[in-house]
């Protein structure tokens, strides 16, 4: 399989890393859209939503808990954040590999990013 996200996690593609554990890989976004930008994704490769089985239940309930962990440790839970998934090529995924993006550090507006 030659998934950009699966290298990660295999630690042949670097990252810098927040967070890991049996099931979840997490590392900031080398293109940050806002000042605290982290993907959460599964060590299973599951290319997206629509992909999703029930079996996967434990692995994206634990990406939901991580990203709260996360972002109390960087600081932006209190002020509060955003989790994004975006599902397909329309909806804006651009690897195929499920992930939700960790967004915080400022005012979000109503688009994805921070209010001027």
């Amino acid at each position: 399989m030659d998934c950009l996200f699966c290298k990660i996690v295999k630690g042949e593609i670097p990252s810098d890393k927040v967070y890991e554990d049996e099931l979840v890989f997490a590392f900031y976004d080398i293109h940050p859209i806002v000042p605290v930008h982290v993907l959460i994704i599964p060590k299973k490769h599951i290319e997206s939503i629509n992909d999703v089985t029930e079996e996967d239940a434990e692995i994206m309930g634990r990406m939901i808990f991580v990203a709260k962990k996360i972002a109390k440790e960087v600081g932006v839970a209190e002020g509060g954040y955003k989790l994004l998934i975006r599902t397909g090529r329309n909806g804006g995924q651009e690897v195929p590999h499920i992930h939700i993006h960790l967004l915080g550090g400022g005012q979000m507006r109503e688009g994805i990013g921070l209010a001027r």
